[in-house]
């Protein structure tokens, strides 16, 4: 019974752990890679399609990032384009992204629930007094090597068509048309256009792969190393 009940912990916490690291990856890609918006921007000729310079488009985003992580109230962007003064977001495109940023916060409510939830798992565990030192990470191995596959066949699946699989995730998360936007009168579609969503999305991608790789490392290290029949 306790090897069924560490199995089950195992498999919930190694979910939640996926998850954890999924949303994880979405941030180190988009907010802990020093450069990562300036190589692209150069990457896209980004600086050109919005008539800015380099310094200036740099702070826009810094503003606009802050904004989704909840450290800004809005997105009343001053800048300055083709030489004029203007805010650099309109109103079509500051209602989308507080959608955008609804999305982000939510992604970081559920991490940190998940994190209380593999708490959970751990201290349940810890109560029962069972010895889990190969039961636990082989479960979690099995949860791990689950959660790889499935993300591994939607991967091919996107890579396939990835504009396809762009809109159609727009139009699941979103209830509205505002992600419609036209770059003859949105900026925000000129500074990420989507060869830079399509390079976003397989950094996060590599991220979280590495991730799982690395985690499904340790369970076969701990395993190997307190051996077959460990309970």
């Amino acid at each position: 019974m306790n090897r069924m009940l560490q199995y089950a912990l195992g498999i919930i916490f190694s979910f939640c752990l996926m998850i954890v690291l999924l949303f994880t990856s979405v941030e180190a890609a988009v907010y802990w890679i020093p450069g990562y918006f300036q190589k692209e921007y150069a990457k896209y000729n980004v600086t050109e399609a919005v008539s800015m310079n380099m310094e200036d488009l740099l702070d826009v985003t810094d503003q606009m990032m802050a904004y989704l992580k909840g450290k800004r109230d809005n997105l009343h962007v001053p800048t300055t384009m083709g030489g004029v003064e203007r805010e650099f977001f309109n109103a079509r495109e500051i209602a989308h992204m507080e959608d955008v940023r609804g999305l982000f916060l939510g992604g970081i409510a559920m991490r940190r629930g998940c994190i209380m939830i593999m708490a959970l798992c751990l201290t349940l565990l810890f109560l029962l007094k069972t010895k889990f030192k190969n039961t636990f990470p082989r479960a979690v191995l099995w949860g791990s090597g689950l959660f790889l596959l499935g993300s591994a066949a939607t991967a091919f699946i996107i890579s396939t068509d990835f504009n396809r699989y762009f809109i159609l995730f727009h139009e699941m998360f979103f209830h509205n048309d505002l992600w419609m936007l036209d770059p003859s009168t949105d900026m925000l579609i000129n500074i990420v256009p989507e060869g830079f969503f399509s390079d976003t999305v397989f950094l996060i991608g590599f991220i979280f792969f590495m991730s799982i790789l690395f985690v499904i490392g340790i369970c076969l290290f701990l395993i190997h190393k307190y051996g077959k029949n460990a309970d």
